[in-house]
């Protein structure tokens, strides 16, 4: 069975979905795209169906499952018109604007009683991020007591304002860090550069373990994002991303990637394969929209603690036994 993929979003992740779907995932066709722009959904189809508007796109009977790559505001109405027409969706975080905006998707799954939502938090299918892991599941370094992450942008892109910098790059470290250790937050307190920039996010979970978290949203030298897991008796952290070493005019290491594709290429195929295989097997896979949901509540509630400057307890609704 070959499964007929719609993607809605042709910008640098919704094209980048587009090659993988095309290019690099076993069991899927792309057959249909929608983009605002007529013109470039039409360049983007390459002979499947083109829309402009994403309605049209779920309700074509050729479309079996969609992934959502539109702007971030458009997630969850997009999400919920997916769980309406009954087909899964792959949607690029974040999964909603707010968190209630998030809860009404969880809502709608809950109401149907079956998941249909992956949030597409791709970290998780990260070789780095998974020997993690495993590493720390099989007792390698003990008990695990500590995580320090950071995640480095070369420059911020001309959208990214204020607040951003939490609700749109630290999201990413909220899912890993609850995923790694298999905790949930229950603190949390920020310290902010002059300027606003970067950010030292410090966090605790209910297992008593501590969260180290540097966003940085203008290194300037490229992007870069780095994991280290403490243990009682060992550490486990991510090697360099790159698979070999230079020597050149008196240097010695290696290149940084401008920005996050190159880093999660190998993320985003294999999550996109894990993906189309569980569409067709019917076994969810990766981040939930419960996950979706957890990772937009606890980024609004840093936002208010990186005005307060205070440590703020942390707070979410009761989770929903659809999502275990």
């Amino acid at each position: 069975m070959t499964l007929g993929v719609g993607v809605i979003g042709t910008g640098v992740m919704g094209a980048e979905h587009v090659r993988l779907l095309r290019e690099e995932t076993a069991g899927a066709a792309v057959v249909a795209i929608c983009d605002a722009d007529a013109a470039r959904a039409q360049q983007a189809a390459q002979g499947a169906a083109a829309f402009t508007h994403p309605m049209a796109l779920i309700s074509d009977s050729r479309v079996q499952a969609v992934v959502i790559a539109s702007p971030d505001t458009t997630h969850a109405a997009l999400a919920l018109a997916c769980i309406a027409a009954g087909k899964p969706v792959l949607c690029e975080k974040p999964l909603a604007a707010t968190a209630e905006q998030a809860l009404q998707v969880v809502a709608a799954e809950v109401a149907l009683g079956r998941r249909l939502v992956t949030t597409g938090y791709m970290r998780r299918f990260d070789p780095a991020y998974a020997a993690m892991k495993r590493a720390a599941g099989a007792g390698e370094i003990g008990e695990a007591v500590l995580l320090h992450n950071t995640h480095r942008n070369a420059a911020a892109p001309g959208w990214v304002t204020g607040a951003m910098s939490v609700t749109n790059s630290f999201v990413h470290e909220i899912d890993i860090s609850r995923w790694l250790l298999g905790a949930e937050m229950t603190r949390a307190q920020v310290h902010a550069a002059p300027g606003g920039d970067p950010l030292l996010i410090t966090m605790e979970t209910d297992r008593g373990q501590i969260i180290s978290t540097e966003v940085n949203m203008n290194a300037r030298y490229g992007y870069h994002v780095h994991a280290q897991l403490v243990g009682r008796a060992g550490t486990i952290e991510m090697a360099p991303p790159t698979a070999t070493l230079t020597n050149r005019a008196g240097q010695h290491g290696h290149d940084w990637p401008d920005n996050w594709v190159p880093r999660f290429r190998d993320a985003y195929r294999i999550q996109m394969n894990a993906w189309v295989r569980s569409v067709t097997e019917g076994v969810p896979v990766g981040a939930s929209a419960w996950d979706g949901y957890v990772a937009t509540a606890i980024a609004e509630q840093v936002v208010a603690a990186l005005q307060t400057g205070q440590a703020t307890a942390l707070h979410l609704h009761p989770r929903p036994a659809l999502y275990p």
